[in-house]
């Protein structure tokens, strides 16, 4: 069974007194202790009502109400959430609070989350669980991995000035606990590297000898709303390459071009839209 454990608001988190680097470390031994028991999910704390606000219905008109909220003591400052065999077993984790929260005035409030089993079946109750099934597959992150035949060290180091990114991490098969596996001309070459282009990641490797295959049917789309930037970024990563198509306003966008880079890398240039 999955439990809230509360953290009901008081005076210092509504005021927002920020915790003591004592009380930050006892919170996440707290944490610790419940991660390594297998229970916790998830936890958190919240800023003061000062920062938030209400949006109250009253025959279905909104109403929006700016924090902060005069009811402390029913007011929440942070919650954990915790999957438990019992009511029982949440109590007493949460009987473990850190001691010296609050100089030891704090108080919890626990709470039964329900599940999908609680409810009587029936169409409603099928569409929340098929976008469950939705939330479980879809993944947290999607990148790109580039393969490439020995040169992907040049090339991430390319992209990353090219595309205004970072080289975040680059490592070596010789610096790789697979050193001792590969063969003598593959220690040199990357076995992984990293491009961060503001949170958007762009992930590569050297393929070991006789395993590299060169790209096809597959190509990196970029989006720039601002077409002057969108062709020279194009530019960039036609020259040693090749356009495919060059750039030039199309019916969908004001500039489109298609390409591959002189690593061997298929790009799709867009910018834009017609009515843009």
């Amino acid at each position: 069974m999955k439990v809230m454990i509360m953290r009901k608001a008081d005076t210092d988190t509504e005021n927002g007194v920020m915790p003591s680097d004592d009380m930050l470390q006892a919170m996440a031994d707290y944490n610790e202790q419940m991660l390594n028991a297998g229970i916790l999910i998830d936890g958190t704390g919240l800023k003061p009502t000062s920062t938030g606000a209400r949006v109250q219905f009253k025959d279905g008109e909104p109403t929006v109400i700016d924090g902060p909220f005069a009811e402390t003591r029913e007011l929440l400052a942070g919650f954990t959430m915790i999957n438990v065999a019992s009511m029982d077993e949440a109590i007493a984790w949460a009987k473990k609070w850190p001691r010296m929260d609050s100089d030891g005035n704090v108080a919890l409030e626990l709470r039964v989350l329900f599940e999908m089993e609680d409810f009587v079946e029936g169409e409603g109750i099928e569409k929340h669980k098929r976008a469950q099934q939705r939330l479980t597959r879809q993944p947290t992150s999607i990148s790109t991995h580039l393969s490439f035949n020995g040169d992907c060290r040049e090339a991430m180091a390319f992209y990353a000035e090219v595309l205004a990114g970072e080289v975040t991490f680059m490592l070596a098969y010789a610096d790789s606990p697979m050193k001792d596996q590969v063969d003598a001309a593959l220690q040199d070459k990357i076995l992984h590297a990293t491009v961060n282009l503001g949170g958007r990641l762009l992930m590569g490797a050297d393929a070991p000898p006789g395993m590299y295959e060169q790209p096809a049917g597959a190509s990196v789309q970029l989006h720039y709303d601002d077409v002057a930037i969108a062709k020279q970024v194009f530019d960039d990563l036609a020259a040693g390459g090749s356009a495919t198509m060059p750039f030039a306003e199309t019916f969908w966008a004001k500039g489109f071009g298609m390409l591959t880079d002189k690593h061997g890398i298929h790009w799709m240039i867009n910018a834009g839209s017609p009515d843009a």
